[in-house]
């Protein structure tokens, strides 16, 4: 079902931290879990799933996808140019899916910043991509070439990055730049911008796997294990430091996946989703304290879990606090989402919040990746096709249409 422009009912859920619960029924139960694979049907084909960032006003609601010929395809929201359509091009949204300029032999992405089969690592739209001023933010059109080692991870946030370098094997470095206003950098002072790349002193233990960059860093090393540091509480562990510099080890182990959204956090470890971050409501608009999230809490689902993808909070322009929400992917590849469903985001056919966790209905194939934006989800399925729904402000459903919603998935037209 299509229905008409974005003009949301203001909604706001109680005060509880919804879909989160300490006594879940699967607490005990640990499950091994591994990603669905893509197996492409046809061609076009995508293989990989990510969101992307904006620049100062722009939502931000735009998605990109690795295609099996090492290709990327992005649509949706351009003020920061992160659709990577070219330096002459205009930055205006775009709901047809395209190929960024000039990117070959991609292998990773996180948000607009690829790793190409030798390790070189590329970026473009707006973020601090070692441009003129090395730790500034720039607006790249056009993919630029980082100077960095070869990288086996990239973690881009909206002022920080960091890359792992050094291959699977171990013996390599995690290095950080751009903006240390939260400590996202790590020490020695979190006022101090950094220049060029350096190391962080992570404590001995497993290759990286992945990273991730918001107001805090989380690293995922091979063996399940996070090391944290920045904002705290998006760092997911107890420290009395506001923020915490400093690199340490975070007590929830068996970490499969993790995503982080700004100041708030999800993961998978055993089949279970974990969510911690900020307060649901912001301590000026509530009654609750900095920590009352701070440390990972499992969430309700009706199977186990494997893929996870969450939003941050933010304010509307009509003065609705609009709360975090997440989607997750299933062993057995069904979505389910939970929080905000006011352009149908949620997936389950309405625009009614989602207090627990619902079903995405309409998929045409198992699920093997999903990922979020606050009025968007989108899902890589095992297929490689890619199905969105909920709201197309910016052409973030990418099925050539602009404005209005669905409430029903629909599919990406990819190149």
């Amino acid at each position: 079902m299509v229905v008409g422009d974005d003009a949301a009912a203001p909604q706001e859920a109680s005060a509880g931290d919804a879909g989160v619960d300490a006594e879940s029924p699967r607490d005990a139960a640990w499950v091994d879990v591994t990603a669905l694979p893509v197996s492409c049907a046809s061609q076009p084909c995508a293989t990989s799933l990510v969101t992307t960032f904006g620049a100062d006003g722009d939502p931000g609601e735009g998605f990109c996808a690795l295609l099996s010929d090492g290709t990327v395809a992005c649509w949706g929201a351009n003020r920061g140019g992160q659709l990577g359509r070219g330096e002459d091009a205009a930055t205006i949204p775009s709901s047809n899916a395209e190929r960024v300029v000039g990117l070959s032999n991609i292998v990773k992405l996180d948000h607009t910043c690829a790793i190409d089969k030798d390790g070189a690592v590329w970026c473009w739209g707006t973020g601090p991509f070692l441009r003129d001023d090395v730790g500034a933010v720039t607006t790249e059109r056009a993919p630029v070439k980082l100077n960095l080692p070869a990288a086996t991870a990239v973690g881009v946030g909206k002022a920080a990055a960091c890359a792992g370098t050094g291959g699977s094997g171990g013996g390599g470095e995690v290095l950080c730049w751009g903006s240390n206003g939260d400590g996202q950098l790590g020490p020695p002072s979190r006022d101090e911008d950094l220049g060029a790349p350096r190391p962080m002193p992570l404590p001995s233990g497993a290759p990286v796997r992945s990273i991730t960059v918001g107001r805090a860093t989380l690293v995922l090393r091979e063996d399940g294990t996070m090391v944290t540091w920045g904002a705290n509480p998006p760092i997911g562990r107890v420290s009395p430091f506001f923020p915490d510099p400093n690199p340490q080890s975070a007590a929830l182990k068996g970490v499969f996946m993790l995503d982080l959204a700004d100041d708030n956090a999800c993961a998978t470890a055993g089949g279970t989703g974990y969510c911690w971050g900020a307060p649901v409501v912001p301590l000026e608009r509530g009654n609750g304290s900095i920590t009352e999230r701070g440390i990972p809490m499992p969430v309700v689902t009706p199977e186990p879990i494997v893929q996870m993808a969450t939003t941050h909070g933010y304010m509307r322009d009509d003065g609705i606090w609009q709360r975090y929400r997440w989607c997750a992917s299933s062993v057995s590849g069904v979505v389910y989402c939970l929080g905000p469903n006011d352009s149908g985001q949620a997936g389950d056919g309405t625009q009614i919040y989602a207090y627990k966790a619902v079903q995405v209905e309409g998929l045409k194939e198992q699920a093997a990746d999903v990922k979020t934006t606050p009025n968007t989800t989108c899902a890589l399925l095992t297929s490689g096709k890619i199905y969105c729904w909920g709201s197309n402000s910016t052409g973030q459903l990418g099925n050539g249409q602009v404005k209005g919603r669905s409430l029903v998935p629909v599919e990406v037209v990819l190149p």
